[in-house]
């Protein structure tokens, strides 16, 4: 059996067959990682020294913003059916029944270590067509700058395919990270990064739809 793949989705090399890495069943876990600019100058204030240090690291805290950042998929499945898994509306999805995509935990601050992950059954990859996994600032003030996301895609024997989000043009608050679909039969990964400034007017689910036509309908929701 060959080794684990590790893959890193850039610019010039954005997509890779996951049936080529012998990726096509079981499950796969996508990581969501970022430093929140409150959790590192907290994290920053714990370490400082001396009185002047912790003075400073101490106003550098009360000054940082904390940001929410929340993964979600659009799915899209081979029989036309569309739906979402995103904290928003208390939509977690499920792994062992439809639709196959569940997000398993809701990290608010960016403190833990773990971020969020959301799970993809591939035992029923035959039912996914189209897979857009996105992120955006649920809370918080300012972009994606300086908060160092990366989402990695990790299959059970641990094949990794990493994706970092870098680039981002002042205000995005928005960004749709890669496109898992299929073709020729088979899912591949397409990095995208495509950064979204969604101001007043429809939600940003609705607006990273429409750019990617899934003719998806929504509501408000909450969380």
């Amino acid at each position: 059996m060959s080794e684990p793949a590790r893959v890193s989705l850039t610019k010039s090399s954005p997509v890779v067959s996951l049936a080529k890495h012998g990726v096509t069943s079981g499950l796969i876990k996508v990581n969501l990682n970022w430093t929140s600019p409150g959790a590192a100058a907290e994290r920053s204030r714990g370490e400082a020294r001396g009185v002047f240090g912790r003075i400073r690291a101490s106003l550098q805290a009360a000054a940082a913003r904390d940001v929410d950042l929340d993964l979600g998929c659009m799915i899209v499945c081979t029989d036309g059916t569309k739906t979402v898994v995103q904290a928003l509306g208390n939509a977690f999805g499920a792994v062992r029944s439809f639709p196959y995509v569940a997000l398993d935990a809701d990290d608010r601050t960016g403190a833990n270590d773990a971020g969020e992950n959301l799970v993809i059954n591939l035992d029923h990859q035959d039912e996914f067509q189209k897979l857009l996994l996105f992120v955006y600032i649920y809370e918080g003030s300012g972009d994606f700058r300086g908060l160092d996301a990366v989402v990695t895609l990790t299959s059970d024997r641990g094949d990794s395919f990493r994706v970092v989000l870098d680039e981002c043009p002042p205000h995005a608050r928005a960004c749709a990270i890669a496109l898992i679909r299929r073709r020729k039969g088979e899912l591949v990964i397409e990095r995208e990064v495509r950064w979204f400034t969604p101001q007043d007017g429809p939600g940003v689910q609705d607006v990273i739809s429409r750019a990617y036509r899934l003719g998806m309908k929504w509501t408000p929701g909450r969380k």
